[in-house]
């Protein structure tokens, strides 16, 4: 706006008593006509309302009182009327122009902390304060906290917290209506707090203007102008921070829903995501079950299964029975599955892990048929761990079905064994019968009577039918106990007939050994002694009762003498094996206990053997036995030395003594045709 004094002069007038009728000179005062002209013109150059008032005194001096005078100072009012009507509408119209582009920022921004600094510094700049701030309500606490400010300084000002109805901002929040105060400091309308009035003398602040931001009936938060010197707010300055706040609230509005569509729009995109993944897992999870049940459909075997599983899963996979008995692995090493994992899955009805391993009982109802161990993925996602908690209901499908399969082999095993050693059935029909499960009663077989003091007689059968079945043999229970019946390697000639067609159950050579390493392997499975006790082998299905005979009681020789858990045939058994077994096979005896040195004597022409049993005919005495040979106490020395050699070191321990002075007797007594193999004592 125009604020020099000759404002007027530059136009079409030169101001009171100028002559503008025909220029030759200035008259003494103006007509009321030049007068209202100049009144127009100063209007028009938006001149200072100081320069209204001239036109008036000019015309009021030569003639005070006459007509024109009034008429001019009438129109002076009007035009100092005019000129603030047009200065407020001006006024409004930058405001509305300025609240427009606020408008226009604001509709622009899309975050809230960006929003909310245009406001504070829209409003300085609208109300030139030294000071705007804003504040937010905050429902939970029940207060209103500073938010943003511009122009502050005072860091403790920047955040203070008002409870509503404390300080102006307080009361603000609180009543939904603008204050304003051109002192706070010493105004008494407001309920002053240590907290804020300490603030806002750091701060400096006098003159504040706050009013409410506000979003239907609801006050969200509060704006401010302040200024540091006392004075007072027009109801203008108030409409104006009024409406730029009506604007603020609908933009904090805006981007608050805004976050909220972002927010809505990440969830909505994570929960596509999610159900993308959970869809694919169920697909994947359906195509596994198919692939696993079809494998058990087509009567697979558990290590297919166990392959399958590893291949879904990308890991190694091992599959254990309820005892812990390895059925099957893939793309792992062998091991044992934790059994307090075990445990924690039956009990939980959930896969578990376990020092990196995942375990996951195979059920049967409350039955545990086994477990699963899937290993190298200590990472297993829900979706995975799913799908191996469904394998392992597919694995439990697959051992039902070899249990029942089992089981009906089993009994037509059973029932073709207890025929076998019981002799019952027609002998022709047993060939036949055995061919169908696998079993060639042509060829030896070695027959096995089991028994363990510690397991159970179920545990004991299943470790049995599971050698059986390794071997191409047969396990059941006769007479309440466990037989087994294997295929021998022995080819040696059996002794000659026995009662009934065919050969007799042997010496027993050559079973021993198995025996012996069946009791380990099954002592060891069961984690106890097992005993076992062995006859054969023999060929043809009439011969089985009597090996079985002859088994039952080396079995029963072997606990009588103290040695539970091992495993031997009645040959093994020394002299008392003799006397135990069905034929007397006194060569043979004699040949086990005496055959190193009955050879020596053979191949070098000494007198071993004499000299042993002169040594035990005179009560083991050297210098009476060189007494009754006729020879140096030395030589007996010499020759029991080599006796030492040939026997091993054990030969004069009372057991073994005594089962060399029975084979010495034996021998000296045998007839010619048993003695053919042998040299003569």
């Amino acid at each position: 706006m125009p604020t020099t004094g000759n404002t007027a002069s530059a136009g079409r007038g030169a101001g009171p008593g100028a002559d503008t009728g025909s220029g030759t000179g200035a008259g003494p005062s103006w007509t009321a006509l030049q007068h209202l002209r100049y009144l127009l013109d100063l209007l028009d150059q938006g001149a200072p309302a100081e320069q209204f008032a001239p036109p008036a005194a000019s015309a009021r001096g030569p003639h005070p009182d006459g007509p024109d005078a009034a008429v001019v100072a009438e129109a002076t009012r009007v035009a100092l009327r005019i000129r603030r009507t047009l200065g407020q509408h001006r006024r409004r119209e930058a405001e509305l122009a300025a609240l427009f582009d606020t408008a226009g920022d604001l509709a622009r921004l899309r975050d809230l902390d960006a929003v909310l600094k245009a406001i504070v510094h829209r409003a300085k700049l609208l109300l030139g304060t030294d000071v705007t701030y804003l504040s937010l309500n905050d429902d939970e606490a029940g207060d209103t906290y500073m938010r943003v400010t511009d122009g502050s300084v005072s860091a403790a000002f920047q955040q203070v917290r008002l409870g509503m109805g404390e300080g102006l901002g307080g009361l603000v929040a609180s009543t939904a209506r603008p204050y304003s105060t051109g002192d706070y400091r010493d105004d008494q309308r407001f309920r002053h707090t240590t907290t804020i009035d300490g603030a806002v003398t750091e701060e400096g602040l006098r003159a504040i203007l706050g009013v409410p931001l506000r979003l239907g009936t609801r006050v969200i938060g509060v704006l401010y102008a302040a200024d540091r010197t006392a004075r007072a707010f027009t109801p203008d300055e108030v409409a104006l921070l009024s409406s730029l706040a009506d604007h603020a609230a609908i933009a904090i509005d805006s981007a608050r829903l805004l976050e909220e569509t972002r927010s809505a729009l990440v969830d909505l995109n994570e929960a596509s995501r999610t159900i993308e993944a959970h869809s694919d897992a169920m697909r994947r999870a359906e195509d596994a079950h198919d692939r696993l049940t079809d494998l058990v459909l087509r009567g697979a075997d558990i290590a297919e299964v166990a392959t399958a599983i590893g291949t879904v899963l990308q890991g190694g996979t091992l599959i254990h029975d309820a005892d812990g008995t390895e059925l099957a692995r893939s793309g792992t090493d062998s091991g044992q599955p934790s059994a307090l994992a075990v445990t924690a899955s039956r009990t939980g009805g959930r896969a578990v892990s376990a020092d990196g391993t995942w375990v996951c009982a195979v059920l049967a109802g409350p039955e545990l048929l086994g477990s699963i161990a899937l290993t190298s993925r200590p990472d297993l996602g829900d979706a995975d761990r799913r799908l191996f908690e469904r394998a392992a209901v597919v694995t439990a499908l697959l051992l039902l079905q070899r249990r029942s399969v089992a089981e009906t082999e089993d009994r037509v095993r059973g029932e073709l064994l207890g025929d076998l050693l019981t002799g019952a059935a027609d002998p022709a029909s047993l060939p036949a019968r055995a061919r169908r499960v696998g079993v060639h009663l042509d060829h030896p077989h070695a027959v096995f009577v089991l028994h363990s003091a510690t397991a159970a007689r179920q545990r004991l059968l299943a470790a049995a039918a599971r050698v059986a079945h390794s071997r191409k043999g047969l396990a059941g229970l006769h007479h309440d106990d466990v037989v087994l019946v294997l295929p021998s390697e022995h080819t040696g000639p059996d002794p000659g007939p026995g009662p009934g067609p065919g050969p007799g159950p042997g010496p027993s050579v050559g079973v021993g050994p198995t025996a012996a390493s069946l009791a380990g392997e099954l002592g060891q499975a069961l984690a106890g002694p097992v005993t076992v006790g062995a006859a054969g082998p023999v060929t043809g299905p009439g011969r089985f009762p009597d090996a079985h005979a002859e088994a039952l009681r080396c079995r029963t020789a072997l606990r009588a003498l103290g040695r539970e858990g091992t495993g031997a045939a009645l040959g093994d058994l020394g002299f008392l094996g003799v006397l135990l077994g069905d034929q007397t096979d006194l060569g043979g005896y004699v040949r086990r206990t005496l055959g190193p040195v009955l050879d020596y004597d053979a191949k070098r022409g000494t007198e071993l053997a004499h000299t042993l049993r002169t040594y035990f005919d005179e009560g083991t005495s050297r210098s009476r036995a060189a007494e009754a040979l006729h020879v140096h106490v030395n030589t007996v020395v010499q020759r029991l030395d080599r006796i030492g050699r040939l026997l091993g070191r054990d030969w004069q321990r009372p057991e073994r003594a005594l089962e060399l002075q029975l084979a010495l007797r034996v021998h000296r007594v045998q007839r010619p045709d048993d003695s053919a193999a042998l040299p003569p004592a």
